[in-house]
């Protein structure tokens, strides 16, 4: 079994809670307050930018140039192209890009980055892979639930154009990029570093749905 899979298996009692989570649900079928919205897309715009420096830890301690490559192919994907609808979406609420810069991240926000970077700083490629992977994958694993079984009715969504970001081909070809890339790296490692993987990938799963949390319920 790949690494990815076995993951995956690990952790999909979380990310089904994903779905279920009134936050996403709201945001499928397009009852979610947009106040509610408005307050997630300023703490997710605050953590990519953070996220982003994660990778940046990943081009530094890459062994190639096409792994440099890779990284860096990240970073400037959740700078620019991730965030592009975030901005979007924050410029109908009469809120500019550098307001955003000022803004203090939750409590939430700040464990989580606050756990990733540690992981860059002091692990190895693998660790890194392991913490930043559950993001990428988790949305792209929403997108393309919420496209689906929200089908008929996204036209007249608010929220369609988030729907589309992370549903999207060009997000899900990156998504399994990453996964292809954790199979790789991970083909020929040991059991004790397995569990290590598992357990970052699972505590950054549980971040997850901590920030689903924090976005329905504090913002």
């Amino acid at each position: 079994m790949k690494i990815s899979e076995y993951l995956l298996k690990e952790v999909k009692p979380i990310w089904d809670k994903y779905l279920e989570h009134p936050f996403v649900k709201g945001i499928g079928n397009g009852s979610l307050p947009k106040e509610k919205f408005k307050g997630y897309l300023i703490q997710d715009y605050l953590y990519l930018k953070e996220y982003s420096k994660v990778f940046c830890m990943g081009v530094i301690k890459a062994k190639t140039m096409d792994e440099m490559r890779f990284f860096y192919k990240s970073i400037k994907g959740t700078m620019e192209d991730e965030t592009a609808v975030h901005i979007e979406y924050l410029k109908k609420f009469g809120i500019k890009e550098k307001e955003i810069e000022i803004m203090d991240m939750h409590l939430v926000t700040t464990s989580y980055i606050s756990y990733m970077q540690a992981l860059a700083l002091t692990g190895d490629l693998e660790d890194i892979v392991a913490t930043t992977l559950p993001c990428t994958w988790s949305y792209n694993y929403i997108g393309r639930y919420l496209k689906d079984k929200y089908a008929d009715c996204l036209e007249d969504n608010y929220y369609k154009a988030w729907i589309d970001t992370y549903a999207s081909e060009g997000y899900s070809e990156f998504t399994d990029a990453w996964i292809d890339y954790i199979d790789n790296i991970c083909a020929d490692i040991t059991d004790e570093k397995k569990e290590k993987i598992e357990d970052i990938f699972i505590k950054s799963s549980l971040y997850e749905l901590q920030f689903w949390d924090m976005a329905y319920k504090n913002l």
